[in-house]
């Protein structure tokens, strides 16, 4: 299973969901889905955003575990 992880990579930052979303100039609402994984289908757009806002690799944001 494929897991977004923005929201421990962000506290670690110290940087908030609204910071982040005014840095990417994407809504609010879809950092908030991001941030709580409740993401089914992953915008390459968005999340080369947020890598970019952030100044991290995708490994930064997202992590595989396995189901096993």
């Amino acid at each position: 299973m494929v897991r977004l992880t923005i929201d421990r990579y962000l506290e670690k930052c110290g940087i908030t969901r609204y910071e982040l979303a005014k840095r990417t100039d994407i809504k609010f609402q879809t950092i908030d889905r991001y941030y709580k994984n409740r993401v089914v289908r992953y915008d390459s757009y968005i999340l080369d955003r947020i890598c970019a806002a952030l100044d991290c690799n995708i490994c930064d944001i997202i992590e595989y575990v396995n189901d096993n």
